[in-house]
């Protein structure tokens, strides 16, 4: 990831007016596609001269759409010039969307996993406060140099400041949607809050993981560079669907430009814009342009004595009905009709039973990573159940403990890590294990409570963490000849201060 810009700063006081500042606007645009895979549009978006916001809900069956739209619906409150701290009126409104979406969960189980990123800008007319959680971005383009200003909360952005991975293959990698931070409604949020200085001529772009995950830095270069905000928010939907991204695709451009008296409009695009729609629509009658009552049925009229005679061509003679008379005539019910419905409702019960069985096969096909007795399982089928049929089982027990897991990964086992293969979910339990905190080793010095987490996610394989063949003298007290063994134990784990890890809080360190 580039530095951050020079102008950037954590937490900066607000201007104290010694030197003034000079006052700017945004110029923006703001749209969201649900992309070519997904069925729903889970992003939401928001655009106005004083705020700009994206948010990627994560749930899938559980509903990601309502924790976006909640995000944007809370945030928006502050669409106004800012009179304090934009950081903390930024935090405090992040604060306040995770207590709705607990409200949410509690009048919903069916809600229980939801959540959603979000990345904010509060506009003061000369700098950005930005309040960022998650995988979504933030950039700035300044003389046609690109600078990525959030820094995603990603098991697979680890990797990468670890340098074990490179940024290009972040892409591509299989455990690349594992979030570490968002706003669910059950973690505390902590989101990363700085300032941003700005000039005429920056661009400002924020958007979700269907633009930035596809759209390597010299193509969002090309894109931001040049035209207008509208073409380059046009421009960057497409060519993240033309690149092959899978996910919800949402940007929202802004220039800064000179103060002008003309305000635009605010823009609500994504899964928020959808549900103020719904809710716009609950007022209106449903049937607009429909006759109520009128089936388009006619009513037989039967012909006067003094017609028919006329249509019989007179006393005696054949009679001729009227072409209409014999359309809307009563008919006979036909013959069989009851073996036809049979037939058709047969039909419709096969079609059924055979949808059923294909799906249970394609369902048995799939795998997810979930928790299982207090341990970390991986599960054959699919996260639902369809009464009196169970569809998934365990297909694999681990040793791993959840609780010995960090708060959102154990979180995120609640709602189960989707895998393609059983490879894929091994790969999975592989990761959430060199999360796992490590039991401290006996004799240890220094504190050892509190659930130390391994600096990278997999144990170093460098000579200094193995254990030492020898046990040290400084380690611990040589237990005397006559001590019981539980008295020993106890002298050994008194020579070492603060609170201990036992397991199932923390696993047993190898090697």
């Amino acid at each position: 990831m580039q530095p951050m810009d020079p102008h950037l700063s954590s937490g900066d006081p607000p201007h104290d007016g010694a030197s003034p500042r000079p006052r700017l606007a945004l110029h923006y645009a703001a749209l969201s596609d649900v992309g070519r895979v997904r069925k729903d549009n889970q992003d939401s978006g928001f655009a106005s001269a004083h705020l700009l916001v994206v948010a990627d809900g994560v749930g899938g069956a559980a509903r990601g759409d309502v924790a976006s739209s909640t995000a944007v619906q809370t945030l928006r409150k502050l669409d106004a010039p800012p009179s304090g701290d934009s950081l903390e009126a930024l935090a405090g409104a992040i604060h306040r969307t995770h207590d709705r979406i607990a409200e949410l969960v509690e009048h919903d189980p069916e809600l229980d996993g939801t959540s959603t990123t979000v990345t904010s800008a509060l506009f003061d007319g000369s700098r950005l406060g930005v309040a960022h959680i998650g995988d979504s971005r933030g950039y700035l383009l300044r003389d046609g140099v690109l600078s990525q200003l959030t820094r995603d909360h990603t098991f697979v952005q680890n990797l990468v400041d670890e340098g074990r991975i490179t940024e290009e293959e972040s892409r591509t990698h299989p455990h690349r949607n594992l979030i570490l931070r968002a706003v669910d409604g059950v973690h505390d949020t902590d989101p990363d809050l700085f300032y941003i200085d700005v000039a005429t001529g920056d661009r400002v772009l924020l958007c979700s993981d269907g633009v930035s995950g596809v759209l390597d830095r010299d193509r969002l270069t090309d894109i931001l560079a040049s035209g207008s905000v509208d073409f380059a928010a046009v421009e960057l939907v497409r060519a993240s669907l033309e690149a092959g991204s899978s996910d919800n695709v949402t940007c929202v451009v802004a220039d800064v430009v000179d103060t002008t008296d003309r305000v635009p409009e605010p823009l609500l695009v994504g899964a928020a814009a959808e549900q103020a729609h719904r809710r716009g629509l609950a007022s209106k009658s449903l049937f607009r342009g429909h006759r109520s009552g009128d089936t388009g049925e006619i009513d037989a009229v039967p012909g006067e004595a003094g017609e028919a005679g006329e249509a019989g061509g007179g006393e005696g003679g054949p009679r001729r009905h009227d072409p209409e008379e014999l359309r809307y005539a009563p008919r006979p019910p036909h013959r069989l009709r009851w073996f036809r419905r049979v037939v058709v409702l047969l039909v419709v019960v096969l079609v059924l039973v055979v949808a059923a069985v294909l799906g249970y096969r394609w369902s048995q096909n799939q795998y997810f990573v979930a928790a299982h007795d207090g341990r970390v399982a991986i599960f054959r089928g699919v996260q639902a159940d369809i009464p009196g049929l169970s569809m998934n089982h365990v297909a694999q027990e681990t040793d791993l403990p959840v609780a010995a897991l960090p708060d959102y990964p154990s979180g995120q086992l609640a709602a189960g890590i989707p895998a393609d293969s059983a490879r894929e979910a091994r790969d999975v339990v592989r990761r959430l294990r060199g999360l796992a905190r490590v039991c401290p080793r006996p004799g240890a010095q220094g504190p050892v409570g509190g659930g130390r987490v391994p600096s990278s996610p997999l144990p170093s394989s460098s000579p200094s963490s193995r254990p030492s063949s020898s046990p040290s003298p400084s380690a611990h007290a040589t237990p005397s000849a006559h001590a019981t063994p539980s008295a020993q134990a106890t002298a050994t784990a008194g020579s070492t201060a603060g609170p201990r890890l036992r397991p199932p809080e923390c696993v047993e360190a190898t090697g």
